[in-house]
């Protein structure tokens, strides 16, 4: 989300999210440019010399104490041999990479792939707003018969109902 890469139910219709799961970027905390501070792309390390830094912020260690919830550490969508039913990014250049990623790839069974990017923040709030609307149109697509022709009609009253469009493509695997 590879180690801790979603692996979906009987029910849950295969939809993943790729959330910035590309390739990894170090975590750089706040330093001053004379003495930036890039950490491990592992959320375990990082939150132990963030602990022992004089970088003791309470928001940064609690994003860091969230992450270690959701996922063991850092994964790459590239590493994932999976296909997914649908695959949700959460910032337009984990989309653009995505989506790079999957024309790439040589098309072996052409199945489509819905790729939908829900822009969030990196904050608290946004990422529990981006997780609503992402669980949203979820549930939606489980009801579906059609994924393909009902993910328009999702994305179109999600937008009337956040303010927000979405960017959204179909690639084949």
């Amino acid at each position: 989300m590879s180690t801790g890469a979603w692996k979906p139910t009987a029910s849950s219709a295969r939809m993943g999210s790729m959330s910035g799961l590309l390739e990894p970027d170090p975590v750089r905390l706040p330093g001053g440019a004379h003495r930036p501070r890039v950490l491990s792309t592992s959320p375990r390390p990082t939150r132990r010399c963030t602990a022992t830094s004089p970088l003791k912020t309470k928001s940064a260690t609690k994003g860091m104490k969230r992450n270690e919830r959701i996922k063991p550490g850092p994964e790459r969508f590239q590493e994932c041999p999976d296909p997914f039913d649908v695959i949700f990014t959460c910032g337009q250049r984990a989309y653009n990479r995505v989506v790079a990623d999957l024309c790439a790839r040589d098309q072996e069974t052409w199945q489509p792939v819905p790729v939908v990017n829900v822009d969030i923040d990196d904050t608290l709030e946004a990422a529990s707003l981006g997780a609503s609307i992402i669980c949203e149109l979820c549930q939606g697509l489980q009801q579906a018969d059609d994924t393909q022709s009902h993910l328009a009609e999702l994305l179109q009253a999600a937008k009337e109902k956040t303010g927000r469009s979405f960017l959204h493509t179909v690639c084949f695997y």
